[in-house]
C-alpha cells in the first residue's frame, strides 16, 4: 500500500532566495518594486523572446538537392531557407512523413 504525502503546494522552491520570498508573501512582509508595471511588462518581453529563439543549424547537403529545392522555392515565391524551415517544421509535427 502506498502512502501519499500530501502536498504543501505544487511549486517547491528552487533556493534560498525563493524559500524567502514565499516567506515574506505569507507573511504578508513582501514589497514590491515601485515600478511594478514596468518590471512585469519587461519579464513577459523577455519570456515572450526567450520562447522565440531560433537554433541554428549547419548541415551539408548534395548540391543537385539544394539546387532543387531553391527551384522549388523559387517556383513557390519563397526563400529556399523558408521552404527547408516549412518540411522540418511540418515533419515535426507529423504533418508529412518520410520514408527512409
Amino acid at each position: 500500500m502506498k502512502i501519499h504525502k500530501s502536498k504543501k503546494s505544487a511549486y517547491r522552491p528552487l533556493d534560498n532566495y525563493e524559500r524567502q520570498l514565499i516567506k515574506d508573501i505569507e507573511n504578508d512582509e513582501f514589497v514590491p518594486v515601485p515600478n511594478q508595471k514596468e518590471e512585469i511588462a519587461k519579464a513577459v518581453f523577455y519570456a515572450k523572446n526567450y520562447l522565440r529563439k531560433d537554433k541554428r543549424v549547419t548541415l551539408r547537403v548534395a548540391k543537385q538537392d539544394l539546387e532543387k529545392i531553391q527551384e522549388k522555392a523559387i517556383e513557390s515565391g519563397i526563400p529556399y531557407q523558408t521552404l527547408i524551415n516549412s518540411l522540418i517544421r511540418q515533419y515535426a509535427n507529423g504533418r508529412i512523413n518520410i520514408n527512409i
